[in-house]
């Protein structure tokens, strides 16, 4: 193969997508993008991956789509097929989300938890990768770490997890 298959987009399923686009435009600051509104949106955080100099590149960030669970599109036939309905238990596919340097984990986990998402774990240090993770479950049983970048040397805060 001489170029890789490559990863274009992660959606979530969602009962109502248009509520669950509203929920990540006010925790995040993504633009809903309706196409169409409550069917499928398209949530695009804007700006660019940035150099490790901190300029911008030429690379936008990726986006994420929410889709109706009901009847996930696309699909072949217009009546779509089962499962129908949101996850509830067990494992998932998880979405890491990088905090921006001019965000907190904090004003994030505070924001999602205020629209409605359970705080599944704050302030955990993971050394594997050098970063520090939290996690929230949104309303529609979707699971989102977030991640701070720990920098060379790391101070560790008190009272962190780590492994």
């Amino acid at each position: 193969m001489a170029y890789p298959n490559t990863l274009i987009f992660v959606d979530l399923a969602a009962d109502d997508p248009s509520a669950a686009a509203k929920f990540y435009a006010e925790v995040f600051g993504w633009v809903n993008d309706p196409r169409p509104e409550g069917v499928y949106h398209r949530m695009i955080p804007g700006g660019q991956f940035r150099n490790k100099d901190g300029t911008d590149s030429t690379i936008g960030n990726l986006h994420i789509g929410i889709y109706r669970a009901a009847n996930a599109r696309p699909y072949p036939l217009p009546e779509g097929s089962d499962p129908r309905t949101l996850a509830d238990t067990g494992r998932k596919a998880r979405v890491w989300i990088l905090i921006s340097d001019d965000d907190t984990p904090e004003r994030i986990l505070a924001a999602a938890e205020e629209k409605g998402a359970t705080i599944l774990w704050r302030d955990h240090y993971w050394k594997e990768f050098n970063g520090y993770n939290h996690a929230f479950r949104d309303p529609w049983n979707n699971e989102i770490v977030l991640w701070g970048k720990a920098g060379p040397g790391p101070r560790i805060p008190n009272g962190y997890t780590r492994e």
